[in-house]
């Protein structure tokens, strides 16, 4: 059994900018940034496996994100990244299909 597939057709920029397919991961985590504007996504707060990788391949598309490294304390203290999303995306097809 095939599982399901986000896909995501959108713009990034204005509207001459570039049109993108994004799918499986990478769109699930282009859809968490988007709707999380300004505060942007953790891996701690926004749960993903790869959220480096997904990051990743969205920049080979296009995609401007910066990473902000943030401190946290408690059994592991360290740094983790917080990604948010500073290209404008229009998204303009957002859909479940079978893989």
């Amino acid at each position: 059994m095939k599982r399901p597939l986000l896909s995501m057709r959108v713009r990034i920029g204005d509207d001459v900018g570039p049109l993108v397919t994004v799918q499986g991961r990478e769109a699930w985590a282009l859809s968490m940034l988007h709707a999380a504007g300004e505060r942007g996504c953790t891996p701690i707060d926004t749960p993903g496996p790869r959220w480096s990788g997904y990051v990743h391949d969205l920049r080979k598309l296009g995609f401007a994100i910066e990473t902000i490294h943030e401190p946290h304390s408690g059994w592991f203290p360290g740094t983790h990244a917080r990604y948010v999303l500073r290209s404008a995306v229009t998204i303009l097809e957002e859909t479940d299909t079978a893989a």
